[in-house]
């Protein structure tokens, strides 16, 4: 079953393109920075930016989520 039609999991994947995006650019600001406009590159310059500013909730969130798998299985 594809990620998509999965509540949990799609909750999952957003959750790991947040903290990866904001992980890169961390790392390489420049980058991500220069590509902001755009489809697709947009989408990672935004996560990262939400990642950035709502750091304490999105670990939470992971946290919960952590909790919440392994309870799950």
């Amino acid at each position: 079953m594809s990620a998509l039609f999965n509540f949990t999991s799609a909750l999952l994947c957003l959750l790991l393109l947040i903290c990866t995006s904001a992980y890169i650019h961390q790392l390489f600001p420049g980058i991500m920075d220069r590509n902001k406009d755009g489809a697709f590159t947009g989408v990672f310059w935004k996560c990262a930016r939400v990642g950035e500013r709502l750091s304490p909730y999105i670990s939470l969130c992971c946290i919960v989520m952590a909790v919440s798998m392994t309870i799950g299985n």
